[in-house]
């Protein structure tokens, strides 16, 4: 008997991936967060399956349906949105498995950001601007963020921000952001990525509040923050691909021969 941390993606059922298909189409327990995994992600559960939504549950009582699980032998599909190892609360669970000698096992999933990178049609690491991205989000009335980890701190790198359950707290991030990005710097939150009413709402720091209010979204939004959204032009082209620039794959730095340009 396992118990499979499975990544069903950012919602879309298409973005599952081969493997968490065959978990959860073996798997005679599938326990799922409805809030954000759809249902239509776990409708491949055998037939006969015990399928729960556990959004409303507490971790004692969703340990409890895994240890009945084990009780008869029974691997479970515990599904989580996005990827599970990034705000996936799997760790507690884990603690109570390796505390009850119940195995598991984790599948990834297409985490939130790679998705709304994609829904935007865009990189977001761009040579000469931004080379590395910050998965990060704010307290509010949850876990407190641990002493240093503030977005002044993230900011300052000029990094590109992606920004998790922190869509109430807009107002505060762009108060907090605009002295280091500047008023101008692009800012695109991607509310409900992958699920039929997804919506992308593009601005600035100067304007995406008022745009986000008017569009009264309030939860399951992640924002995006930083120089690397607006690039289109004026950027240099990696040197992956520079000829002037061997490397394992491409040993030989290749000179351009009068051919090239006939």
């Amino acid at each position: 008997m396992t118990v499979h941390f499975i990544g069903a993606g950012p919602g879309d059922p298409e973005l599952l991936t081969l493997r968490a298909q065959r978990l959860i189409a073996a798997c005679p327990v599938c326990l799922y967060a409805g809030s954000l995994v759809p249902a239509e992600v776990v409708a491949g559960a055998p037939p006969g399956a015990l399928v729960r939504d556990t959004a409303s549950m507490t971790l004692e009582e969703t340990h409890a349906l895994i240890l009945a699980a084990h009780a008869h032998g029974q691997d479970v599909a515990r599904v989580h949105s996005g990827d599970p190892s990034l705000y996936g609360a799997i760790a507690e669970q884990i603690r109570l498995l390796r505390r009850d000698a119940i195995p598991y096992a984790i599948c990834p999933g297409v985490p939130a950001y790679a998705a709304a990178a994609a829904a935007l049609g865009q990189e977001l690491t761009i040579p000469g601007l931004a080379q590395s991205i910050v998965l990060t989000r704010v307290s509010m009335q949850s876990t407190a963020m641990p002493p240093g980890e503030t977005l002044e701190a993230f900011a300052a790198t000029g990094a590109t921000l992606a920004i998790h359950l922190g869509v109430r707290a807009l107002r505060d991030i762009v108060r907090r952001l605009s002295p280091l990005y500047g008023p101008d710097c692009p800012v695109a939150v991607c509310v409900r990525v992958g699920w039929p009413d997804q919506r992308l709402i593009r601005g600035t720091l100067a304007t995406i509040h008022p745009l986000v209010r008017e569009a009264k979204v309030t939860r399951t939004a992640l924002i995006l923050v930083g120089p690397a959204l607006a690039a289109a032009e004026g950027f240099p082209d990696s040197a992956l691909y520079d000829p002037a620039k061997p490397h394992l794959l491409r040993p030989r730095a290749r000179v351009p021969s009068p051919s090239d340009s006939a």
